[in-house]
């Protein structure tokens, strides 16, 4: 993809710390926990009525396009995580309308044996869902202690989640680039939370995130899709 086509395009999802603020709604980790409350909710009333339930995609990619600005307040190292992340989130958005829901993404590219093509929806979903556990895993690093540091926190998050999928020169980059990652105080105050709001949101994401991600995870095993890439 272009770049300056992609920042320019008016059809993509962008946030800004504005619209935030403008929004009058709470802050970006609220917002984001609230909006994966309600896509967990969906999937566990889903399944209880139909073993058979499919997420529809476009609810999934609006609550998923908030995590952008997460990428956003971690700064350089985790910018190759927003800009991939977010393109890949646009990209099954405008396919919404056409696939409906994700599991017919996933059926569409199995038909054609293209699940992991280059360009496939569902290799973009996949990653869509490294981005999510990415965050999952952050914020658990994050609050398990208060000494450990926003770098310690990211760079086990990314080891665990990103890395084994990524080329040497991406993993070199990354890791340089933690260097730069703001303080824990100074993550805090750019997403303009306390200890105690950011540690309630940050674990609101996380018992919420889980069972999309098991939902995802469950869409590619259930058809002989392993999740080794």
């Amino acid at each position: 993809m272009d770049i300056f086509s992609y920042f320019t395009s008016e059809n993509r999802i962008s946030f800004d710390d504005d619209e935030f603020e403008d929004a009058g709604a709470g802050t970006a980790l609220s917002l984001i926990a609230d909006a994966f409350e309600e896509i967990s909710d969906l999937i566990k009333k889903g399944n209880k009525k139909d073993a058979s339930f499919e997420l529809d995609l476009k609810p999934f990619c609006e609550a998923c396009s908030l995590i952008s600005v997460l990428f956003g307040s971690l700064g350089i190292a985790f910018k190759f995580a927003e800009m991939e992340y977010t393109s890949k989130v646009n990209d099954l958005l405008d396919a919404a309308s056409v696939y409906g829901t994700l599991s017919k993404v996933i059926d569409c590219d199995v038909k054609t044996d293209t699940v992991q093509s280059a360009e496939s929806l569902t290799r973009k979903l996949r990653r869509v869902r490294q981005g999510l556990d990415l965050i999952r895993e952050l914020f658990q690093n994050f609050l398990s202690t208060d000494d450990y540091s926003l770098k310690e926190a990211a760079s086990s998050a990314y080891k665990q989640v990103c890395a084994p999928y990524h080329t040497w020169a991406v993993r070199t980059a990354v890791s340089a680039g933690m260097c730069a990652l703001p303080t824990r105080d100074q993550l805090l105050l750019n997403l303009n939370e306390t200890d105690e709001s950011a540690e309630n949101e940050m674990r609101r994401y996380i018992k919420a995130s889980l069972p999309v991600i098991k939902y995802i995870d469950n869409l590619y095993t259930s058809r002989g899709i392993t999740l080794d890439w």
